[in-house]
């Protein structure tokens, strides 16, 4: 399979693990908020203007919403899956959703700040561009983005990749397909970039960085559009 053809399969296969098998466990095995996620968000809700608006990109189930409502400004949450948003929905249904990819954001200088939390290793390094200009273009002058990249061991990602390479998968180094050991993909999907890419992608969309934290196997980075 060409790589175009394989990354369309991996997109639809990830919506549908979400729909179907992580939707309906997700808030029972990972509704835990780690408290560096905790503090940027808190941090940055309250400093957002008070007749501001905020948007949870990826926002899932909804997990960081009780500290947006008590900050007391106005949120849009967008996903993929349509059943992590119904989940959210059912909790929150004050809160406006709908269903966007980060691949298919079209806002226009809508929001204040944008929320992308333990999303963006979801994102093929080809679509990692076009995301974060998605971003820039959905802030307002000076807006502010905090999105988390997740990290891992250099040695995980080696035998990552090489056990894709040794399936036969169009992967490209940093990728990791959850190859289990009998030589069969499990629908999973992650991408690790180098933060240094991270950084020449952030500053070719047109932002700049006000903060980096690494804790708990996540690079947290606050950036400003310039």
């Amino acid at each position: 399979m060409n790589r175009p053809d394989w990354l369309k399969l991996k997109r639809h296969s990830t919506e549908e693990r979400y729909d179907r098998l992580l939707a309906p466990i997700y808030d029972d095995n990972w509704a835990e908020i780690d408290p560096v996620h905790q503090r940027f968000v808190t941090r940055l809700a309250n400093a957002c203007p008070e007749t501001g608006s905020i948007l949870d990109a990826a926002c899932g189930t909804g997990k960081y919403w009780p500290i947006l409502l008590a900050s007391g400004r106005r949120f849009t949450g967008i996903d993929q899956s349509r059943a992590m948003l119904n989940r959210a929905t059912r909790k929150y249904p004050q809160v406006r959703v709908k269903k966007f990819g980060l691949q298919e954001m079209n806002f226009q200088e809508a929001f204040d700040l944008i929320l992308c939390i333990d999303a963006m290793e979801m994102i093929f390094p080809e679509d990692w561009p076009q995301v974060i200009l998605n971003f820039h273009r959905a802030l307002k002058q000076d807006g502010q983005l905090y999105f988390t990249v997740e990290i891992t061991e250099d040695d995980s990602i080696e035998q990552d990749y090489q056990a894709a390479i040794d399936l036969g998968l169009p992967v490209v180094y940093g990728e990791s397909v959850f190859a289990t050991g009998e030589g069969e993909e499990d629908g999973g999907y992650h991408y690790y970039p180098s933060m240094d890419q991270v950084r020449k992608w952030i500053g070719e969309a047109g932002f700049t960085i006000k903060e980096e934290a690494e804790a708990n196997a996540y690079h947290h980075f606050w950036v400003q559009k310039a």
